[in-house]
C-alpha cells in the first residue's frame, strides 16, 4: 500500500519497498498505542495511487487527513483476520477477544508472566513487602502455617511419620511468607527424571505439569508414607484446595492459587528427604537441583487478561453461578432455602456469562465460516439473550393475566435503546478520552446506523403516535375542584383507550399499522445489510494487510472449532432460556412489593445487565483508539432492538396472544426520540472527546432519574 520511492529502480525496487512498508507499519502501530498486546494492528494510512511520494513524511499520532482513506488491519492468521473484518460489518457482533491462540513469542512480558509456572528464579525480585503479599498473610498465610504446625505435631506423635513432621515444620515457615523463598528437589534419581514441557499459554492451569507417581519405588511402600497419606496429606489437601478456590475467584491472587495447587499436587507427594526449603539472597541466581516452587508476588493486577482456552477468567469464574442458579431455582421451587429476590438476582447475574459464551461462539463460527453462514448466525443468535427474557416474561404475564409484564418488557426495550444510544458510546468516549485527547471515527458508517435508527424509531413509535391522535382519552377518577358542575376537573390515571366501540379503532386501524410496521422494519434492516455489505462496502473499506510483527505465524490454532462453538452456542442458549424463565418467575414479588417504579426496573436492570459483555468490548476498543467499533456496538444493538426484536415480539403475539401491544407510554417516546437526536448531533463531525462523552452519560443519568421518580404504569 506504500508507493515506491522516487529513486527506486530495477531489481532494487522490491526490497526497498518492503523496507519502507515495514517502517511504515511500525510507525503507525507505535502511534496507535499499545497494540502489540492485542495481536492485531489498526491504522489508516492509505496513500492515493496517483501520488508518487508518501503524503505523510512523519507518521505521528495525528495522521494527516489525506491518509484517512483506508482502514488497514494486520492479523496473525486468516481466522483472526476474518474476525477483525467482521467487526466492521454491519449486523455482525463486535468481538474484542481473540478466537485463535496467539503465538507465544508475540506476547508481552507482562502476559507471559501470567501463564508462567512458579519455578523461575529471578536475579533481583525486588522487595517482597508489598500490599498483595501482606494481603496473602492476612487471608491465608497465618492459618495455613498454623495448620502445618498442627499436622507436624501429629506426625511426630506417630513416630513413624517423623520425617513428614520435619517437612511440615519447614513448610509451616514457608507458607507463612513464601515470597523470596524456594522449594527444591535436591536429589532426583536418574530413573525418575522426566522432561517437563516449556512454559506457555497451554501450560497447566494451576501450576505446570503433573508429576509422575513413582508407584514402583520404595517410597510408596514405606510405613511413614502410609501414615502420611492417612493422617496428614488429606487435611492439607483440603486446606490448599480452599486456598486455591478462594484465591482463584479473587482473580488478582491467582499466583496464590498456582502456589497451593502445585504444593498439593507435587510438593506434598515427594519424599521428604528430597525437599529443601531455603531463602534466596537478592543476588543469588543459579541453584543446584530442580526448583519446584519460587514465588515473589501474591497478587498481580494484570490477571484480568488471563484466559483459559480463550475464555476470560471472569467468565470462567461466573460459570458455576449458572449451575447454582439452575439447581437452586428448580429444586427449591417453594422458596424454602432462599426467597424470590435472591433467585431473581442470581438468574439475572447468570445471564452475563452466558451472554459472553454466546458472543464468543458467534464470533468463532463467523470467523471460520463464509459470509453467508456468519450473517445467518449473527441474525439468528445475535439477539437471543434479550428475546429469551422478553418472550418468557410475556408468556408469564399472559398466563397470569397481568399487564405489568408487558409494561416491563416495553421498559426494557426502551432502556436498551436509550442505554445503547447514550450510555454505551458516552462511557466509551469518556474512558477512551482519558488516554487519547481526541478520537476520530468513521462518520460515514456511523451515518448508516444513524439513518436506520431514525427510521426504526419512527416506525416503532408510529402506532403510539397514531393512538394519541385518534384514541379516546379515558381517566380513572376525576374530582371537581370548583364545586361547579361546569367548572374544572382534576383527573388521575388517564390514558388513551383504543378498545372503544368493541375495539373498532384498534382492530381496524392500529393493529394493521402494527403489522405493517413489523414487516417494513425487518425489510429495511435487510436493505441496510445489502447496502453496507454488498453494494457500498467502500464505506468501511477494510483491507487485510500482510504486514505483521516479527515472529508472526500464519497457521491458526483456534480456541473453539466450529462444531465446538456450535455446541456451546446451543447449550448457552438453553441455559439462557432456563435463567430467563427463573428471572420472570421470581420478578413478580419484586414488582408488587418494591417501592421503585416498574419503569426504572425495566430500563436499568433488565435492559443493561444482558449488555454488559458488549459494554466491556466497547470500552476495550475505545482504549485502543478504535472508537468506530465502540460506537457501532451501541448502534447495532439499538437498531436490532427496533428492527428485529420488536417485530419478532409482534410476530410472537400472533401465534401466542399476550398483552403486548406496540403502544408505548409518552415517557418512552420522548426519551427515545430525544436520545437518537442527541446522538446524531454529537456524531455529526466524526470526532469526539471526553467532554462529549460526559454529556451523553449525564443525559442518560437524567433520564434514569426521570424513570426513577415516575409513577408505575397503570394497572401495575
Amino acid at each position: 500500500d506504500v508507493p515506491k520511492g522516487p529513486d527506486s529502480r530495477g531489481d532494487s525496487a522490491g526490497p526497498r519497498r518492503g523496507s519502507l512498508y515495514d517502517r511504515h507499519c511500525a510507525a503507525i502501530n507505535n502511534g496507535q498505542g499499545d497494540l502489540g498486546d492485542l495481536g492485531c494492528h489498526l491504522h489508516r494510512a492509505r496513500v492515493p495511487p496517483a501520488t508518487s511520494t508518501p503524503c505523510c513524511q512523519q507518521h505521528s499520532e495525528e495522521v494527516c487527513e489525506s491518509c484517512l482513506v483506508k482502514t488497514t488491519l494486520t492479523a496473525e492468521n486468516v481466522v483472526e483476520a476474518n474476525k477483525l473484518s467482521n467487526n466492521y460489518k454491519f449486523g455482525f457482533k463486535k468481538w474484542k477477544s481473540h478466537v485463535t491462540a496467539r503465538p507465544w513469542e508475540d506476547r508481552s512480558e507482562i502476559v507471559k508472566e501470567l501463564y508462567s509456572d512458579l519455578n523461575v528464579v529471578r536475579g533481583s525480585g525486588g522487595s517482597t513487602l508489598t500490599c498483595g503479599n501482606v494481603l496473602y498473610l492476612l487471608l491465608f498465610g497465618w492459618w495455613l502455617s498454623l495448620l502445618y504446625v498442627l499436622v507436624a505435631a501429629v506426625m511426630f506423635l506417630t513416630v513413624l511419620g517423623a520425617p513428614y513432621g520435619r517437612l511440615c515444620w519447614d513448610l509451616a515457615g514457608y507458607f507463612l511468607w513464601p515470597f523470596g523463598k524456594v522449594i527444591q528437589k535436591v536429589e532426583v534419581p536418574k530413573s525418575h527424571q522426566a522432561c517437563e514441557a516449556g512454559v506457555g499459554e497451554s501450560s497447566a492451569l494451576l501450576g505446570g505439569p503433573t508429576p509422575r507417581r513413582w508407584l514402583g519405588t520404595g517410597h510408596w511402600h514405606r510405613a511413614s508414607t502410609a501414615v502420611w497419606l492417612c493422617l496428614g496429606y488429606p487435611v492439607l489437601v483440603l486446606a490448599h484446595g480452599l486456598v486455591c478456590v478462594t484465591s482463584w475467584l479473587l482473580i488478582i491472587l491467582i499466583p496464590v492459587a498456582k502456589l497451593s495447587a502445585r504444593a498439593a499436587s507435587r510438593v506434598l507427594l515427594l519424599p521428604p528427604e528430597w525437599l529443601l526449603t531455603r531463602r534466596l539472597r537478592m543476588t543469588e541466581v543459579p541453584l543446584e537441583g530442580e526448583v519446584i516452587l519460587c514465588c515473589y508476588r501474591a497478587a498481580n493486577p494484570y490477571y484480568y487478561k488471563y484466559t483459559v482456552d480463550g475464555i476470560n477468567v471472569f467468565a470462567v469464574n461466573l460459570l458455576p453461578l449458572v449451575l447454582v442458579t439452575l439447581v437452586l431455582g428448580y429444586v427449591d421451587s417453594h422458596n424454602q432455602l432462599s426467597g424470590s429476590a435472591v433467585k431473581f438476582t442470581l438468574a439475572l447475574l447468570s445471564i452475563m456469562p452466558l451472554s459472553y459464551y454466546i458472543g464468543m461462539a458467534i464470533a468463532s463460527i463467523s470467523a471460520q465460516s463464509n459470509f453467508a453462514v456468519g450473517a445467518v448466525v449473527n441474525a439468528t443468535f445475535g439477539s437471543i439473550t434479550e428475546l429469551t427474557f422478553y418472550i418468557s416474561a410475556l408468556i408469564k404475564g399472559s398466563r397470569e393475566g397481568n399487564r405489568c409484564y408487558a409494561e416491563v418488557v416495553k421498559s426494557a426495550l426502551t432502556g436498551t435503546l436509550v442505554g445503547c444510544v447514550l450510555f454505551v458510546p458516552g462511557l466509551c468516549m469518556v474512558i477512551g478520552g482519558i488516554r487519547h485527547q481526541e478520537q476520530r471515527f468513521n462518520s460515514r458508517s456511523a451515518g448508516v446506523s444513524s439513518a436506520l435508527l431514525f427510521l426504526s424509531v419512527g416506525g416503532v413509535f408510529a402506532p403510539t403516535l397514531f393512538s394519541k391522535v385518534y384514541g379516546k382519552l379515558v381517566c380513572g377518577e376525576c374530582h371537581n375542584v370548583t364545586q361547579n358542575p361546569l367548572g374544572h376537573y382534576l383527573c388521575h390515571n388517564c390514558h388513551f383507550d383504543l378498545m372503544d366501540n368493541n375495539g373498532t379503532l384498534y382492530y381496524s386501524h392500529v393493529q394493521p399499522l402494527v403489522y405493517t410496521v413489523s414487516i417494513l422494519l425487518p425489510a429495511a434492516y435487510l436493505i441496510g445489510l445489502f447496502f453496507t455489505l454488498k453494494t457500498h462496502t467502500h464505506i468501511y473499506d477494510i483491507h487485510i494487510s500482510d504486514c505483521h510483527m516479527p515472529g508472526h505465524h500464519h497457521s491458526a490454532v483456534v480456541h473453539w472449532s466450529r462444531w465446538r462453538a456450535l455446541v456451546i452456542l446451543l447449550l448457552s442458549t438453553l441455559c439462557m432460556s432456563a435463567c430467563a424463565d427463573l428471572a420472570t418467575e421470581h420478578i413478580s414479588p419484586i414488582l408488587t412489593s418494591s417501592t421503585i417504579s416498574q419503569y426504572f426496573i425495566g430500563v436499568t436492570v433488565l435492559a443493561m445487565v444482558p449488555e454488559l459483555p458488549e459494554i466491556v468490548n466497547g470500552i476495550q476498543f475505545a482504549l485502543q483508539n478504535n472508537l468506530s467499533l465502540s460506537i457501532e456496538i451501541g448502534n447495532c444493538i439499538a437498531v436490532q432492538v427496533c428492527m428485529l426484536q420488536i417485530p419478532i415480539l409482534v410476530l410472537f403475539t400472533i401465534f401466542y396472544p399476550t398483552n403486548f401491544t406496540l403502544v408505548f407510554s409518552d415517557l418512552h417516546v420522548y426519551a427515545s426520540m430525544f436520545s437518537v437526536v442527541l446522538m446524531n448531533y454529537i456524531f455529526m463531525d466524526g470526532k469526539c472527546d471526553y467532554f462529549q462523552g460526559t454529556v451523553l452519560v449525564m443525559v442518560y443519568f437524567i433520564l434514569l432519574a426521570v424513570y426513577f421518580f415516575a409513577p408505575s404504569p397503570s394497572g401495575c
